[in-house]
């Protein structure tokens, strides 16, 4: 198993809260990604990837990469964004289809949709936090970002009304392009960074807000990666949330898009989980 490196996340809406500032930053060098280990334990587990807001699936590409190359199964389906319940439910039918055991990994967002979506499913091995939100029950994304200072999202997102499905109308969120390299990718060249802008999810601003359920990581073993230089979740609270679980925390200095920027280093506690549970 690894030592410790770091983990990262989102923040919230600026119309939910005064969000945070800027975070710390710690090192870490990343490691190799190791071959898959021999079948020894039964069949490897699929690797269930949740990407969160602001972004899509194809930010886990350099990821997917490592992890396919180490001989497993990997799936990244497209988080709807819309709210916490409805993309709770939506995982659990991705993972319905999904035969064998499974390691979720989720990323910002993404983490408060996989705390909820595996409860009292024995064949989810490992939760996996990448900069993510873990809440309890009774807790949203929003308030969590906003319990400790750090997060300068509140200041570079728009908020734009779209069309609920049974009328009226909703709110959703997305960063400005102009502020977007600065604040959710600094580290990552301004060529993607711009690619990432133009292409990112919206979230609803309901989804922040939803109140969570039962926490799936009181009863299943988890992994945290913290981003210090995340400017969207403050590392204090990915933190604080991660020890709250229980986590084999890892630090890294990244950003929010650490999945993009540190690919190898988020295989890395991927695969520290996969081999931990097998």
């Amino acid at each position: 198993m690894h030592p410790k490196r770091r983990t990262l996340a989102f923040a919230l809406p600026a119309t939910v809260a005064a969000l945070l500032g800027a975070a710390p930053a710690t090192s870490a060098a990343p490691a190799s990604v190791p071959a898959a280990p021999a079948d020894r334990h039964g069949p490897k587990p699929t690797i269930v990837l949740v990407h969160g807001a602001f972004a899509d699936a194809s930010s886990w590409s350099g990821t997917i990469r490592r992890l396919q190359r180490a001989g497993y199964p990997v799936l990244a389906p497209a988080n709807p964004l819309r709210g916490l319940a409805a993309d709770t439910a939506y995982l659990r039918g991705v993972l319905a289809a999904v035969e064998g055991p499974v390691v979720l990994v989720g990323h910002s967002y993404g983490g408060a949709v996989i705390s909820g979506a595996v409860l009292g499913d024995i064949r989810v091995k490992a939760l996996v936090y990448i900069a993510a939100f873990a809440p309890d029950k009774g807790e949203s994304a929003a308030e969590l970002a906003a319990k400790f200072p750090g997060s300068t999202l509140g200041d570079t997102v728009n908020p734009r009304s779209y069309p609920l499905p049974g009328g009226g109308t909703g709110t959703e969120l997305v960063i400005e392009r102009a502020k977007f390299h600065r604040q959710f990718a600094a580290d990552v060249p301004a060529a993607d960074a711009a690619v990432m802008a133009a292409t990112q999810r919206p979230v609803a601003t309901a989804a922040l807000e939803e109140k969570a359920g039962e926490a799936a990581w009181k009863t299943i073993p988890s992994w945290a990666l913290i981003a210090t230089a995340d400017k969207n979740i403050p590392p204090a609270a990915e933190r604080w949330m991660a020890r709250r679980a229980g986590s084999h925390i890892t630090e890294v200095d990244a950003s929010h898009a650490v999945a993009v920027s540190r690919p190898a280093v988020v295989a890395d506690v991927i695969l520290d989980a996969v081999v931990a549970t097998r």
